[in-house]
């Protein structure tokens, strides 16, 4: 997707820490079908924002939504308890990643004064498959979604249980990954060996070799080291278990049932943009 399809969001007000979160939040949502685009005015090519976010809790920041409001009648969601009179769609704090894309997606749907050709719909990619699960029975927009390959990156989700491997897909596709997917471990070190991966999400618990062992074997890559980040699955929360995880060289434990709001900020955080991100963040 080119930035000519994103619809652009002016984010107005906000603390340092949302304000990361945010950028975190929009460096995803660029990938999915709408996508949308933090604002710049720097980088825009001379467009004005098609949406805005305001933090309505900050006068100096709902002040100068009102004034930009009187000129045009501007598409916005608020963040905070009130519309203060604007008749946004509001949504409380704390912020929580699937309830605002979900909010931008219903004001595009519901206003007629923001619209962006859509981007031509791409070829299906037959190659790939989802083990245990007929593709037929895949949503439409999922498997288009999934064609997209947008940015080039791969995840790699390694789990026996077909459930979950669904949940990934649906959770996965809409932002355009190139997913595969393995039973075994001894499937995910085949694979690990064959394609480079920006994370790979990955069971503890696996028929063979167990998921720590996979981790140990993929970070023993120098190349995966850097570029490569293990995400473990598991239902298992103990410290005991964490630890042992850190041990293995995982970089996230996730436990099951898996969170959408924590997965979607997982998800963010080892893409490319979110690894600068918090390169520069912690050189400051």
């Amino acid at each position: 997707m080119t930035p000519s399809d994103h619809y652009l969001v002016d984010v107005i007000g906000f603390a340092d820490v949302e304000r990361s979160m945010l950028a975190s939040i929009f460096a995803l949502a660029a990938r999915r079908d709408p996508g949308f685009a933090q604002f710049d005015p720097g980088s825009s090519g001379g467009r004005t924002p098609d949406l805005y976010l305001v933090d309505a809790e900050n006068p100096e920041a709902l002040g100068e939504f009102k004034a930009l409001r009187k000129r045009a009648n501007l598409p916005a969601v608020l963040i905070g308890t009130s519309s203060h009179g604007t008749g946004c769609p509001v949504l409380p704090r704390p912020l929580q990643w699937a309830r605002l894309l979900q909010a931008l997606d219903d004001l595009v749907s519901s206003n007629d004064d923001v619209a962006i050709a859509p981007p031509p719909a791409p070829a299906v990619d037959p190659r790939r498959s989802l083990p245990g699960l007929a593709r037929s029975n895949a949503p439409q927009g999922a498997v288009a979604a999934a064609g997209q390959r947008m940015m080039g990156d791969t995840v790699l989700v390694v789990d026996d249980n077909a459930t979950v491997r669904a949940f990934m897909q649906a959770k996965l596709a809409p932002f355009g990954f190139d997913v595969d997917f393995a039973e075994t471990g001894e499937e995910a070190i085949g694979l690990s060996g064959q394609n480079e991966y920006t994370c790979v999400f990955l069971d503890v618990v696996l028929p063979g070799i167990d998921g720590y062992q996979v981790c140990k074997l993929i970070k023993s890559n120098k190349q995966a080291i850097k570029k490569t980040a293990v995400v473990m699955l598991t239902s298992r929360s103990s410290p005991f278990d964490k630890l042992r995880g850190s041990l293995a060289g995982c970089d996230e434990y996730l436990t099951k049932p898996l969170d959408e709001d924590r997965l979607l900020e997982v998800i963010a955080k080892f893409l490319p943009s979110g690894r600068k991100q918090a390169e520069r963040a912690s050189r400051k």
